[in-house]
């Protein structure tokens, strides 16, 4: 009786059911069947929507989201890429490294790695495709460098955690900060040792003069005022996640206008988007809600944390099989609907194993950030491919190799766990 709500979930979404109809569905189902009556069912929808959206919290979502749309709109992206590349364009490889350097930096201003993806397959890869990159190298960094706004603040997908496990959104963005670096290291390592191996794969390019490359570094300084501002504010705490989404949507507005790169019709647009995307994210939230409800009434957390603790199996085990758990399911969810929907059984079991849900946090999106770039699925590749057109497979060859610094940032925060810890256990 139990598990018939996850099997009608399950088969919803292989049917192509809209995940929060899938979710509120199976949720429905689930209250009816533990409590019998459908009065219950129908107070629970009357009262539960409402009460789902109407918390300050998750006002953060627009306020990040406007920020990554108004940073899109006003071609700071474009002016990263270009930075990096001036400095980095007669290394063997250095385009590569460039625009992992682009999408860094432009997830410390949007935290939606769809989005980077789609903006930086639009900008980066023709460029490298110019200097005769392979479309394997070319597309492979594109991916794999869009999952870096996963970790790095502001990030959707830590805030949609800290507010469905009632974590400090604000340790858990900074926590994103080191691993996120990490990541770019070892990406920019790969993709050198890559072209040391595959030399045809990356030609040299002309070094520009010294002029060039001073005038890109002053062409930046707009998107380097944003991430100070976003990254000071969190880290200091003197304001909250949603006042520094309000700060850094306004700060990106103003940066556009005074730039001349924000039209009327690009603020129209940024916002209509936003409306889509943060409705979208909240009716999610709600089916998430309403299946939780049922999760909570039928006690299925509180009876896998006891079925594990009866099994005495090391917690790292345990940890382990939810991390190979995450990974393949990201495959063929996005990472805000991933989320809602398994942290209601993963929480409670990695905090009852003594877990630190900061670090867990950090980890569930190292795993999200591998299977967004991973056939058979992986929406990153989709986006990169269908932006860039670059056929899918050569996408995936590219991310696959590069994936090899993902992998190593997560073994080495399993080991150390304080590559995660360190930096918020120094905010006030």
């Amino acid at each position: 009786m139990v598990a018939l709500p996850f099997l009608a979930m399950l088969i919803a979404l292989l049917l192509g059911v809209p995940i929060a109809i899938s979710l509120a569905g199976a949720g429905i189902l689930g209250i009816y069947l533990v409590t019998g009556s459908w009065n219950t069912v129908l107070s629970n929808l009357a009262l539960m929507p409402f009460g789902t959206v109407a918390q300050y919290t998750l006002s953060t979502i627009p306020m990040f989201v406007l920020m990554a749309y108004f940073s899109a709109s006003g071609g700071l992206a474009r002016d990263l890429f270009n930075a990096g590349a001036s400095w980095l364009s007669h290394i063997r490889g250095g385009l590569g490294i460039a625009t992992v350097f682009a999408c860094g930096i432009f997830g410390a201003m949007s935290g939606a790695s769809v989005a980077a993806a789609s903006v930086m397959a639009a900008i980066a890869y023709p460029e490298m495709r110019r200097h005769g990159y392979s479309e394997e190298l070319a597309a492979g960094t594109v991916g794999i460098g869009a999952t870096l706004d996963v970790l790095i603040p502001p990030s959707l997908g830590m805030v949609i955690y800290g507010i469905a496990t009632q974590t400090s959104i604000g340790k858990l963005l900074i926590a994103g900060v080191v691993p996120g670096i990490i990541v770019g290291f070892f990406l920019a390592l790969a993709i050198f040792i890559w072209v040391v191996f595959r030399p045809q794969d990356a030609p040299v390019a002309q070094r520009l003069p010294w002029r060039q490359r001073v005038d890109s570094v002053y062409r930046i300084w707009p998107s380097l005022l944003l991430i100070l501002i976003v990254l000071a504010l969190l880290y200091t705490g003197i304001a909250t996640p949603t006042e520094v989404g309000a700060i850094g949507s306004f700060t990106a507005m103003i940066i556009g206008l005074a730039l001349h790169r924000l039209p009327r019709a690009g603020i129209v647009e940024a916002i209509k988007l936003t409306l889509q995307t943060s409705a979208m994210i909240f009716i999610i939230i709600i089916g998430a809600n309403i299946f939780g409800n049922y999760m909570a009434l039928s006690q299925v957390p509180q009876k896998v944390v006891t079925i594990v603790a009866d099994m005495n199996l090391n917690r790292w085990v345990v940890i382990v099989g939810i991390v190979v758990t995450y990974f393949v399911i990201s495959m063929f969810m996005d990472e805000i609907p991933l989320l809602l929907l398994t942290l209601q059984l993963t929480f409670p079991l990695i905090t009852a194993l003594g877990f630190d849900p900061v670090w867990f946090g950090v980890l569930s999106m190292m795993m999200m950030t591998m299977g967004m770039v991973f056939p058979p699925v992986g929406i990153i590749a989709f986006v990169v491919s269908a932006t860039a057109k670059v056929d899918l497979v050569k996408v995936y060859t590219g991310t696959s190799i590069l994936m090899i610094a993902i992998v190593i940032t997560t073994v080495l925060m399993m080991i150390f766990p304080e590559i995660a810890l360190w930096l918020p256990s120094t905010m006030h």
